[in-house]
């Protein structure tokens, strides 16, 4: 059986890296930055209010007490985007609000909660140091100072910043397309009443959201049965609006393993045996005149979703342009024995982490389900983490410490 780090490499193989396209700021929320950006510009490109308030000298304020005020004549009123073209002479000051440039001859704001709030003069009542309540220039950003690395994925955040350094559009890998394509003559639709022998179809809700959680654009193709000519045409299909095509049950060793059937056909897709539990069968490869890279997954909902996380999301950061970087992993101490690990196969145990406050030495516990079947969705909604049992490895007594990886958004 291949290892799981040799499945993990050989999928990679199949997909690039797609080139960089331009798009503007919302349009490009999701993607992932091609280039780095840099600010043209000092932020804040001047010295500004950092609240409402009166522009001063310092100095002209320095003996200002509530019992002794200190009281100027305003010469001025400056909004935000307003520019005073004058400086502020000796004794006089500037009635400002957040955000406006600060004037010439000024080096301080006093808070309008200091003073009378004058509109012809205005008493201040208590002094202030020189660049009080001021923003100075360049104080968040130097010009050319990089803002953003390549590489990173565009957030809110990173939209706020590149609108702040007057950025219209920048350059990013497109957010792959990944369509998911579910087979199963037992499968029926959700909402609709099932007939003896059959069960509603989860596995393409679970892995369209997985890669819409991903960053891709995921389209749910929906599923097909197990047809070996209608799986062909609903993969032929697929492939119109696909940069990856996921595909979900028919890859094992049985007689209406027809996904199996069909791409085996194409000469292009490779099935293996991987030391995994759960989610054994596998396939990957490329399908189609412009060769869509096109992964096969086992049909048991488990085994699709822990396969999604060890083999589809590492295709998926590569085909968004993300450094390859594993989920988070912590050590953890076992609050429950593991008694029936398969040797030979590295297993990925659904369990409850917990930080664990009291701990000196391992700071997380972790809890294996009860429900461990490859077939048992239910306990997919009560888990965040799975903890890692080693090929040679079949049995863990409680308190042993293991590795336990972290699932997204869990």
């Amino acid at each position: 059986m291949k290892s799981v780090e040799q499945h993990v490499s050989d999928i990679l193989a199949v997909v690039s890296r797609p080139d960089p396209i331009e798009l503007d700021l919302l349009r490009a929320h999701g993607a992932v930055l091609a280039e780095p950006v840099t600010a043209e510009l000092s932020l804040p490109p001047f010295d500004n209010s950092a609240m409402d308030g009166y522009a001063v000298c310092a100095a002209d304020v320095a003996t200002a007490t509530p019992q002794t005020p200190v009281t100027l004549p305003v010469i001025a009123d400056i909004p935000a985007g307003d520019v005073f073209a004058s400086a502020i002479p000796v004794g006089c000051c500037a009635r400002i609000m957040t955000g406006a440039a600060l004037p010439k001859g000024a080096d301080a704001v006093v808070p309008v909660e200091w003073t009378d709030a004058g509109v012809a003069e205005v008493a201040v009542h208590r002094a202030v140091e020189a660049g009080h309540a001021v923003r100075q220039a360049g104080s968040d950003v130097k010009e050319g100072t990089e803002v953003l690395p390549a590489g990173v994925r565009i957030g809110p955040a990173e939209v706020a910043v590149l609108a702040a350094v007057g950025r219209r559009s920048v350059s990013v890998y497109p957010r792959p397309r990944v369509v998911v394509l579910g087979t199963g003559e037992e499968l029926v639709e959700p909402g609709r009443p099932l007939s003896p022998g059959q069960i509603w179809e989860s596995n393409s809700f679970m892995l369209t959201a997985a890669a819409i959680e991903a960053g891709c654009e995921g389209y749910r193709y929906g599923f097909v049965g197990d047809d070996p000519d209608q799986v062909f045409e609903a993969i032929q299909d697929a492939l119109v609006r696909a940069d990856i095509v996921i595909t979900s049950g028919g890859v094992s060793m049985g007689a209406h393993d027809a996904v199996k059937e069909v791409l085996s056909r194409l000469g292009t897709v490779q099935f293996d045996k991987v030391a995994v539990q759960p989610g054994m069968p596998q396939g990957y490869g490329t399908v189609g005149e412009s060769s869509i890279p096109i992964i096969a997954l086992p049909g048991n909902p488990v085994s699709s979703y822990v396969s999604f996380y060890l083999f589809v999301l590492p295709a998926l950061r590569k085909m968004s342009g993300l450094p390859q970087e594993q989920l988070p992993s912590v050590r953890a101490r076992l609050l429950a024995p593991i008694t029936s690990s398969p040797r030979g196969r590295r297993s990925y145990l659904r369990a409850v982490l917990d930080y664990d406050i009291e701990s000196e030495e391992v700071a997380y516990t972790a809890l294996p389900v009860a429900q461990q079947g490859s077939h048992q969705l239910s306990a997919l909604a009560k888990t965040n983490a799975l903890v890692v049992v080693p090929e040679q490895v079949t049995e863990l007594p409680e308190g042993s410490v293991v590795e336990a990886i972290q699932l997204p958004h869990r």
